[in-house]
Formats: C-alpha cells, sequence, structure tokens
C-alpha cells in the first residue's frame, strides 16, 4: 500500500493534463477537473498519514534507476498532508475569485503543476528528483505571479524572485554534487547512512564534508525562506493574485525549514553552521516583525510579517529544535493562508462600502468607547512580567522535565517568555472600556496557545525523530559556548528593552514634536518605513552593473 506514495505527484500532474485537452470542450467548468483532483489527492495524503501513524516502515520506491524515487517517510507524509490541505483551500477560493480575470483556466493548470511539483519536493528519495522539483517550483512560481500579462510591476517583481530563487539554488546544486562526488549515489536514504558511518569525510582541499555541505544548503535554505539580505522578493510580489499570495506565503516560502530538517542526518554531525543559521534567523525575525509594523500597505505589512515567521523558523533549526521548526511552519502555514483570503476578502469589501468593514469580534473585545480608566502600572508590569513566564515554565516542565538543561529549548523559552511579554503590553495599551476583560481573555488564550504549542511541539518530535538520541545530538550540535550564550541573551534583552522604552517614550513626548529624542525617533522610524533602503540599494547596484555592462560593450564594439 504504501507504494501509493507514487500517486501524490501524479494526480495533480494528470488534472493538469486533462483540463488542458478538455478547455476547448468543458469550458470554464473544466476547472472543476482540478477540483476533484485536489480533493483526491488531500484522501490520498490522508490515507498514507494514517498508514505511517499506524507503524508503517519507511520505504523507498523509484521509478528510475538511482533517480525518480519517493520517500514514505514521516517528514515527506505529514508535509504532503499540509500542501494537499492548503491547495484546496485556495483552489475552492479561486474558483470565484480568479472568474473575472484573464487566463482563468491557465491559473489553474499552472496551481496544478505547482502542487505536482511541490510533492514532489517533499517526497523526493534522492537529489536528482529533489533538485528538479526545487527549479520547478521557482519557474512555475514567476508564471503565476504574472498571470495578469498586462502588469508590468508583477512581472517585474516575478523576475527578481526568480532571479533570486537562482541564486539560491547553485549551493544545492553544488551540495548534490560534493555529495554524489564523495559517496557515489543520488539516492538520499544511501548518502544519510554514508554520512553516519563516515561523519569525518573530507572533499576538496581537505574540507570537512558535513560542514561544507551542511553551509550550502542552509544558504539554499536562506534564499528560498527570505532571510535578511535575501528577503527583498517577498513583500514585492503582492502584484499577483491574492491566492497565488495565499499559496506562496502558507507553503513555498516554507520550503527552507523543510530542506533543513530532510538534510538533518546531516546538520547533526556540524559543529559551526548551526550557529550561523541561528544567528541568521534571529536577524530576519527581528528585521522583518519592526519592519511589518511601519508599512501601511496591508500585503507589503503581511509579506513583512511572513519575513519575521520565516526568521523564527530558521531559527529555530538555529537551536536543534527541528521538529518544532515543522510545527511552525504548519501553523504559519495554514494561519496566513487564511489570512490572506480573508484579506482579499476584506479589500474587495472596501472597494463596495465606505470604511473598513464591521468586525463583530473587535467590538466585542475592545469596544469604540476608550476610557481614562487604568490601573497602576506596577501591577500590570508585574502581571506583564510574570503570567508569561509561569505558564511557559510549568508547560514544558510537565511535557519535558529536563528542558532547563537544554540550551536551544531555554533560548525559545526566552523568546516565548518576550512574545508574551509583549501581547500583555500592548493590551495594557488597548485602553479598552474593560481591561481586566481584555486581559483576562489574552492570558487565556496564550495560556491555551503555549500549551498546545508545547503538547503538539512534542508529539511531533517522537514522530518525526523517533530515533533514540538523535535530538539529544542536534541539540549538542548547536550548543553555543555559554559566554556567548549569555552575551547573546543579555545583547537581546536590551535590544528589546531599549525598544519598549524608545516607543514609550515617542508615545508620552509625541504631542511635543520638537523635542530631540521624539525627532529622532521620527528619523529612524522614516528609516524602518523605507525598510533600511535595501531595496533602493539593490536598485542602484543593477543600474550600475547595467551601465558598467553597457559601457564595456562599447568598448568591445569600438575595438
Amino acid at each position: 500500500m504504501d507504494k501509493l506514495v507514487l500517486l501524490l505527484p501524479a494526480l495533480p500532474l494528470l488534472a493538469a493534463l486533462l483540463t488542458r485537452l478538455l478547455s476547448g470542450v468543458l469550458g470554464r467548468s473544466v476547472v472543476r477537473i482540478g477540483l476533484a483532483g485536489s480533493v483526491l489527492t488531500l484522501l490520498l495524503a490522508a490515507f498514507l498519514l494514517w498508514l505511517k501513524l499506524d507503524g508503517q516502515a519507511p520505504a523507498l520506491h523509484s521509478l528510475g534507476t538511482g533517480w525518480g524515487s519517493l520517500l514514505f517517510d514521516p517528514l515527506s507524509l505529514l508535509m504532503a498532508f499540509v500542501i494537499a490541505v492548503i491547495s484546496l483551500i485556495v483552489r475552492v477560493y479561486s474558483v470565484r475569485y480568479m472568474v473575472e480575470e484573464a487566463g482563468y483556466v491557465r491559473f489553474f493548470i499552472l496551481l496544478d503543476l505547482m502542487v505536482a511539483a511541490l510533492l514532489m519536493m517533499v517526497a523526493a528519495g534522492d537529489l536528482i528528483t529533489l533538485l528538479v522539483a526545487w527549479q520547478l517550483i521557482g519557474v512555475l512560481l514567476y508564471f503565476l505571479l504574472g498571470q495578469d500579462m498586462r502588469s508590468v510591476a508583477a512581472h517585474r517583481y516575478g523576475f527578481w524572485t526568480l532571479i533570486t530563487y537562482r541564486f539560491g539554488d547553485l549551493p544545492l546544486l553544488m551540495a548534490a554534487v560534493l555529495l554524489f562526488h564523495t559517496f557515489g549515489t543520488w539516492s538520499l536514504p544511501e548518502i544519510f547512512a554514508q554520512v553516519k558511518a563516515h561523519p569525518d569525510a573530507t572533499t576538496f582541499m581537505g574540507l570537512p564534508l558535513v560542514e561544507v555541505v551542511a553551509a550550502l544548503i542552509a544558504l539554499a535554505a536562506f534564499a528560498r525562506s527570505a532571510q535578511f539580505l535575501l528577503h527583498t522578493w517577498l513583500p514585492y510580489t503582492m502584484e499577483g493574485p491574492t491566492p497565488v499570495s495565499a499559496l506562496m506565503h502558507a507553503g513555498i516560502v516554507n520550503a527552507g525549514g523543510f530542506l533543513i530538517n530532510r538534510f538533518a542526518p546531516v546538520f547533526v554531525h556540524t559543529s559551526e553552521v548551526l550557529h550561523w543559521v541561528f544567528l541568521v534567523g534571529l536577524l530576519t525575525s527581528l528585521m522583518g516583525s519592526v519592519l511589518m509594523l511601519t508599512q501601511n500597505d496591508i500585503k507589503k505589512s503581511l509579506g513583512y510579517s511572513t519575513m519575521g515567521q520565516m526568521g523564527f523558523m530558521i531559527m529555530e533549526c538555529g537551536v536543534g529544535a527541528f521538529s518544532l521548526a515543522i510545527f511552525h511552519l504548519i501553523a504559519h502555514g495554514l494561519f496566513k493562508g487564511t489570512l490572506f483570503l480573508n484579506a482579499g476578502g476584506v479589500i474587495g469589501e472596501a472597494r463596495k462600502h465606505d470604511g473598513v468593514p464591521k468586525d463583530d469580534l473587535y467590538t466585542f473585545i475592545i469596544e469604540k468607547q476608550p476610557q481614562g480608566n487604568r490601573y497602576p502600572w506596577v501591577l500590570m508590569a508585574a502581571l506583564t512580567l510574570l503570567v508569561p513566564l509561569g505558564v511557559l515554565g510549568l508547560s514544558h516542565l510537565v511535557v519535558d522535565p529536563d528542558v532547563f538543561h537544554k540550551q536551544g529549548a531555554v533560548v525559545l523559552l526566552f523568546f516565548g517568555w518576550v512574545t508574551g511579554v509583549q501581547l500583555l503590553f500592548a493590551t495594557y495599551n488597548m485602553r479598552s472600556e474593560n481591561p481586566w476583560r481584555l486581559v483576562t481573555l489574552i492570558v487565556f488564550s496564550f495560556t491555551v496557545v503555549v500549551i498546545g504549542y508545547t503538547l503538539i511541539s512534542h508529539a511531533f518530535t517522537q514522530f518525526l525523530y523517533p530515533e533514540a538520541g538523535f535530538i539529544g545530538k542536534l541539540y549538542d550540535a548547536a550548543h553555543i559556548d555559554l559566554t556567548w550564550f549569555n552575551a547573546l541573551i543579555v545583547l537581546v534583552a536590551l535590544v528589546i528593552v531599549l525598544g519598549w522604552l524608545s516607543a514609550y517614550y515617542a508615545d508620552r513626548h509625541a504631542a511635543q514634536g520638537k523635542s530631540f529624542g521624539t525627532r529622532l525617533w521620527m528619523s529612524f522610524y522614516a528609516l524602518l518605513m523605507r525598510e533600511f533602503y535595501v531595496a533602493d540599494l539593490y536598485a542602484a547596484l543593477t543600474r550600475g552593473l547595467l551601465a558598467g555592462s553597457a559601457r564595456v560593450n562599447s568598448w568591445l564594439r569600438w575595438g
């Protein structure tokens, strides 16, 4: 029965083929073929996942000799189920949302091909299949973003995405070549077995193979998951259709976290690479979170939100919490997919009615008449600082009593505590008519989220990495020197506290508008609104490169 995994990418591929062949006969109703294919794909993915949960052993099934193989293992089946769910939601939404768009049938054919490529990527059992799927996703995303043939901006930023992907694909190709050169096989299970047997293998110029390959894999993951300095394509792809944005933010951009997890048997033997992964993820999460708050375009703000979340996901890999990163990407995918589709609905409603459409939940919680009464700030500060600490500590102690002896887990607890504090701090500033009701609801929601997050991530660890001691070795590989670890925690805490104080100071003195501190804060805010001028820097470099190329071309002609 586990050979049915070969049908996973075949079903959407067949749906795309039938849609193209029958479009002339059935007209626009031909898209129902793809809808039926999506339902069948979801049922098949759910059945295969149930087989794995029932204890079916991992297996590799191949169509060719040394390539074209798919893995029946926990990671591939879990990711395939998530992709099937999200793609079905996006498809159902698109049937009506895209009905007035040109190229209606072409959009659904491309959507089916994209789903087939994604399923092939997550289930790839050899490096050739993985590379082919990896490349196809980049090309198909370019065509989906450029669905509107008349939009110059959509094609411009779609091409920007394609170029960034190509830069990121080169390290993955180099890693594949190095692994094949060393072990003489494309099969991933065989490669991982060889790495486990020979973790000290070397490559060109005597460099350690696992360190080099892990670094290259991490670079490829950075480009796909919009890490800092390779992130500009993500917030600027909003000219594409909303369903494409939902699919991209819910699934495609998560490829970095999946790739690092797929090569976990390599990363477990590294000593320094995960430290750099952690730093890049930390920087990206801070940048994305800050930039998100300063954008006045709803889709662009969501784009930077995704960038921040991708930073957290990569950071979790950097501290050794690989299974937590998978849970994070699934939770974020479902959340951001529905958020983008709702954003499309809100924008559509706003075009029909004056003002922002009413939200009953917001009205119930916040209410419209702000009151001046507030409770003593000392009491609220104590609640803000201690409640998240208590909830996080108790929930993790119940699941894993040794959690405070794992350095990576402590880092995650620290960031969880900061997030909870920030949540309660923002609640205190919302000036609700009944602040105690608001605080109670927020604390209850935070407790439910933390407990659910802790229990599910623990279950993910047992499911994805059942081998005894493997997760412990990953935490050991991510271990940071104690001095650097303490310095990092103190530095991040200082940055966060400084941000809180700056926001508080600017809020208190905003009305004056003339003090040095306020002017300094406004200048910094303007810098954030311009996104640190990273996109402008890239545009200037592009113009310089084009001007230099034109000059060299002229010189050669003169010669």
